[in-house]
Formats: C-alpha cells, structure tokens, sequence
C-alpha cells in the first residue's frame, strides 16, 4: 500500500473541501488516514482460501454453524463504512472441518477491501466450497450501512442481510430452516 500516496491525496481532499491542512487539527489526518486505509483494506494483500487449507478430520456429517460473527468493511462506491454479523454454515464432508476461528478469518480478510455485502457473502461460500469441499455452505450477513445511514437517502437503523447458499443448502429448502432457526435461537 503507498501510504505516502494517501497522505498526498488526503492532502488535497482538505484543500479542495476548504479546509486548511495545516491547521493543528488537520496537520496530521492524512497520515492517520493513510495508517486507517491500511488497516482497513488489509484484506486486499490476502488470500482468505489459506484459512480453510488446515483441516481436521473428526467423525462428523453435522452442520457445524458459527454465528454472530462481527465484521467490518468499506462500501466501494462511497468509501463509507458498513459492519454487522455473519453467520457462516457447513456441512462436513468425509469428517473435514476446520478451526472454528478460520470461519471468522475467512469472513475478515475477505471483508477488509473495498467491497459490497453482496459480494462478501458469495466470496465467503466460495472460498470454504472451493477448499474445504463441504457438503454445503449457507453464509447469511446482516450489515448496517453508513451510506445509507448519513448520507442519500439517510435512513439509520436499516440493515441489509444478503444469503449465500451452495451445495446441499442451496437443494434443500429444510436443511435452509435448520439454520435459520439455529441463527435465531
């Protein structure tokens, strides 16, 4: 990440809103602005799949559920943030699981680049179809969107959920129930 490059164009973003950057209060932003977008668009130099790589085998043919799992992101078409919580499903295949903590790893480098929630929650069951070749995968994200909070239509307390289903989850409307009812106990 060229964090100098940032620090420029942080720069020039208080100059052109009318701001001073050399007021005291604005002396260092575009620094801690450059700091803040890498750490918050980490996820661009990671490749999520590596979480699911590790494997375990244990008896076990029985959806394994991780929910409420937070998370964060930036909207790439106002570069605004939105967070919320995930809740990430699958069904074992042939006794293969992984840490309960890859789950949420998963779900944090894919969500730390600019991003829509649509597009995490499909990236998300991917990437655990795609290494861990579960049975199914069902991944649901409620999110809160800043862009929609403050700024157009300005409507705070909305969410949005999207759902991401593959495999078993996507064929069988009970095995959908199973979770949700999970999710909401």
């Amino acid at each position: 990440m060229d964090k100098k490059r940032i620090e420029t164009a942080m720069k020039e973003i208080i100059i052109a809103i009318g701001e001073d950057p050399e007021r005291e209060g604005l002396q260092e932003t575009p620094a801690r602005v450059a700091r803040m977008f890498e750490e918050v668009f980490a996820g661009l130099e990671k490749d999520p799949s590596i979480h699911a790589k590790k494997v375990f085998h244990e008896d076990n043919s029985e959806v394994v559920l991780v929910k409420d799992i937070s998370f964060t992101s930036m909207c790439e078409h106002h570069f605004l943030p939105f967070y919320g919580k995930g809740h990430i499903a699958y069904i074992p295949r042939d006794g293969r699981v992984v840490g309960l903590s890859k789950v949420a790893r998963i779900l944090e480098d894919i969500s730390k680049r600019p991003q829509m929630q649509e597009r995490i929650t499909n990236d998300v069951a991917d990437t655990l179809m795609d290494t861990l070749n579960p049975q199914g995968v069902m991944v649901i994200l409620e999110g809160d969107h800043m862009c929609m909070n403050i700024r157009g239509v300005k409507k705070p307390g909305s969410s949005t959920v999207t759902k991401a289903t593959r495999g078993a989850y996507k064929e069988n409307y009970e095995l959908r129930k199973e979770i949700m009812d999970m999710i909401n106990s």
